[in-house]
């Protein structure tokens, strides 16, 4: 890749976008449109629709499928832990996990029988846990592998005085992100405890790499730096993108029908 001018610029100000040059770009063809794709520690991807998830490796080679129509739609898959990878079935309140190999490792996890009828975001956690948000009390928990609830924030829109409506969440070192798009990413410890709320709004999706955010808006992938609080952009004149995020030091670049690693 030939962007030595801004290579230049980005190690002068500490931007994380940094080049391989002669890097060949790894193509990979969706096998229905409009996929939602994650990324997980070991460089995997995962091309997600409503039905299913297709696994490939770093290099692009297909690895595993996993495809059922019991549960109705896929509504979220978070791979942070690539051995108990979480897929969440919103219509259905239920969460399921896959190993590695994309098979099941356990019974679904309804939480309208854990009491949650409600529950309009999930995510992993650490110590295989995870997040749930309870729209009905405005409160996150977090459970434990045994599926008690060793976390309870309370009423976070009493607690902070904001109406929340969070649209998507993610844990990262030990810190839970929670985005909502009126307010910003509230931000809280592994405990509930909230820690800060970061200033941008009207977000969709972001990623989290070493502490910063990255978001894909109006052509321009930006990383908001947690420390400096400065924002960092670089933009894709390519109007064919749908997203664009950074991980594993790569541009993932997001079309309609493919996906472009360089």
């Amino acid at each position: 890749m030939k962007f030595h001018a801004i290579i230049a610029i980005c190690f002068i100000i500490g931007c994380s976008f940094v080049f391989q040059a002669g890097d060949e770009p790894l193509h990979i063809k969706f096998s229905n449109k409009d996929c939602h794709v994650e990324i997980d520690g070991f460089g995997n991807i995962y091309t997600i629709n409503d039905l299913e998830i297709v696994k490939y490796n770093a290099l692009g080679g297909l690895q595993k499928k996993f495809s059922t129509k019991r549960y109705g739609k896929i509504d979220f898959v978070d791979p942070s832990n690539p051995l108990k990878i979480l897929v969440y079935y919103r219509d259905f309140q239920q969460i399921m996990f896959l190993d590695d190999q994309l098979t099941e490792t356990s019974s679904m996890i309804s939480l309208e029988t854990l009491g949650y009828e409600q529950t309009s975001q999930v995510c992993s956690s650490a110590n295989n846990s995870f997040w749930i948000y309870d729209k009905q009390n405005n409160e996150l928990l977090r459970f434990d592998a045994e599926l008690k609830p060793i976390v309870k924030t309370g009423n976070i829109k009493r607690i902070l005085d904001v109406n929340i409506k969070p649209n998507f969440m993610k844990e990262h070192n030990n810190y839970l992100y929670l985005n909502c798009p009126n307010e910003g990413i509230l931000v809280f410890d592994i405990y509930g405890t909230f820690y800060k709320t970061i200033p941008l709004k009207n977000l969709k999706t972001f990623k989290i790499v070493n502490g910063d955010v990255f978001y894909y808006e109006n052509n321009t992938l930006k990383q908001y730096q947690a420390q400096s609080f400065n924002t960092i952009e670089k933009q894709f004149p390519d109007t064919l993108i749908k997203n664009v995020f950074w991980q594993n030091e790569k541009f993932y670049k997001v079309y309609k029908d493919s996906l472009v690693v360089d």
